[in-house]
């Protein structure tokens, strides 16, 4: 049993640094290929002279974002009888953006969620559903505005949207995709099931595949936890639409980060939905990118499409925009982060172990 435990951790040892290298890769590159060839002491001098008194506001809103999540984790919790300290919350949510933000595809955000969530005895099939739901919201929410956009808004993609188009088109039908697909999941969980089980024999018997027996047993694991969604799902239909307003505004704060650098620069000309929208765009443009936290395309696309919105100062509201809505909610959920690990470490040293 020692030799299996050490084993595990080894290899999430591997992991870590397999996935610290590689974000620092992509940040790498990033960073080279927004400023190379560019005049950085200009672009500091005009961070400089930027209003303070609009990126404050700014700042907030990233902490209100990550914020959000928590008032969800804690009313869906709040659902299943399980009362727990709104700070308590705010670390489970801290903990899942810095995981998210440093994985590909924000694929670690969520198991270490419900490792955090263990610690309080939250039971993991309870976790797994609310979490569950938190993803289903959460990419819901960037579909409908992301249809919004494509079915109201023809002015506006033309406007700005020409020369990217086909790679938000591409991100938003990712995006339907796995919404339809983890839809499905939840309310087809039978005949989901058996398409699956059929589809990895006819992997297996090709050979694409080996044979294991454990491979089955977590398939019925995860199907399960799909079941139980949905059995919530239906039993919470109030408690639902809650989360799904909540995650609206959640989201919208995060994109007016943006709003708030126009601003700071003392830029007229622009309204505040364009802005925000042209930020929600891009991110429906990368969600389903396997970059961390789509670094690198992002830069990109904000280079494009906000060109005629910022004009001379394009680079400098890029770096706040990006340096605030995506690694400054890095720096602070880390922050958070180190925070619940020593909370969890001091609480098990008091008991004992």
């Amino acid at each position: 049993m020692e030799e299996k435990e050490f084993q595990v951790k080894k290899n999430s040892r591997k992991k870590i640094i397999g996935n610290a290298l590689f974000v620092a890769a992509v940040f790498a590159l990033t960073v080279y290929g927004v400023f190379h060839g560019e005049d950085l002491e200009g672009m500091m001098d005009a961070i400089r002279e930027a209003d303070i008194r609009w990126l404050i506001p700014g700042a907030a809103l990233v902490l209100f974002f990550i914020w959000g999540e928590s008032v969800i984790l804690w009313h869906m919790l709040g659902s299943f009888g399980i009362r727990l300290k709104k700070r308590i919350c705010f670390l489970f949510s801290s903990v899942g953006f810095f995981f998210s933000c440093i994985t590909p595809s924000a694929s670690g955000g969520q198991p270490m969620q419900i490792y955090y969530m263990k610690k309080e005895k939250i039971p993991i099939p309870v976790a797994a559903v609310i979490l569950m739901v938190v993803t289903i919201t959460y990419k819901l929410v960037l579909v409908v505005i992301g249809l919004g956009v494509v079915c109201f808004g023809r002015n506006f993609l033309h406007r700005y949207l020409e020369g990217i188009l086909p790679v938000f088109y591409l991100g938003l039908a990712l995006n339907v995709f796995c919404v339809t697909f983890m839809t499905v999941l939840v309310f087809h969980p039978v005949l989901t099931e058996s398409i699956l089980r059929w589809g990895m024999k006819w992997l297996e018997r090709r050979r694409f595949l080996k044979r294991k027996k454990e491979r089955g047993r977590k398939l019925g694991e995860s199907m399960e936890v799909y079941r139980e969604t949905a059995l919530y799902l239906k039993e919470h239909a109030g408690v639902i639409w809650r989360v799904i307003f909540v995650t609206f505004v959640q989201r919208m704060a995060l994109f007016a980060v943006t709003w708030t650098v126009y601003q700071a620069f003392g830029m007229r000309g622009t309204s505040v939905w364009d802005v925000v929208f042209l930020q929600a765009v891009i991110s429906v443009s990368v969600d389903m990118l396997p970059l961390p936290g789509g670094m690198g395309i992002s830069e990109a696309l904000f280079m494009n499409i906000f060109a005629p919105v910022f004009g001379t100062v394009l680079l400098p509201a890029m770096v706040l925009s990006r340096g605030m809505g995506y690694y400054g909610e890095l720096l602070i959920s880390a922050f958070f982060t180190i925070a619940a690990q020593l909370y969890y470490t001091f609480r098990r040293a008091e008991k004992g172990g």
